[in-house]
């Protein structure tokens, strides 16, 4: 494994920690089709969630919501719609972002941003 996915992995494992703290149920992580891939999709309240993970070294130039620019979100909006047609659910569909600092190989901070992007590709991340 690569050192940029050594450090993926670890900030997928802090954020799938995170969301079960807050109380989602993770349904799967790398889920993969041809258009794209979504990091981490769980289960919360009335929503389906699909979370993007953006893992960066502290002081990166570029945080992670903004590495989310449209083109990555209207992947995820297909991908996402691809699993969905895979697995109808009533749950309301949602996109977070969640971003991990790493330093010196541990995690040092998570944000999750709720609801970060629309269908419509709009980009909401403040």
């Amino acid at each position: 494994m690569s050192e940029k996915q050594e450090k993926g992995a670890l900030g997928e494992d802090a954020v799938c920690a995170e969301l079960i703290r807050r109380g989602h149920s993770i349904i799967c992580r790398n889920f993969r089709k041809r258009v794209g891939e979504i990091d981490i999709i769980s289960k919360s309240g009335r929503f389906i969630v699909f979370t993007e993970v953006k893992t960066r070294k502290y002081n990166s130039l570029i945080s992670g919501a903004e590495a989310v620019n449209p083109a990555k979100q209207r992947k995820i909006i297909l991908t996402a719609d691809a699993y969905l047609s895979e697995n109808p659910t009533e749950l309301q569909p949602r996109y977070d972002i969640a971003e991990v600092t790493v330093d010196r190989g541990k995690v040092a901070g998570i944000n999750i941003y709720e609801d970060a992007f629309s269908t419509d590709g709009v980009y909401t991340v403040n």
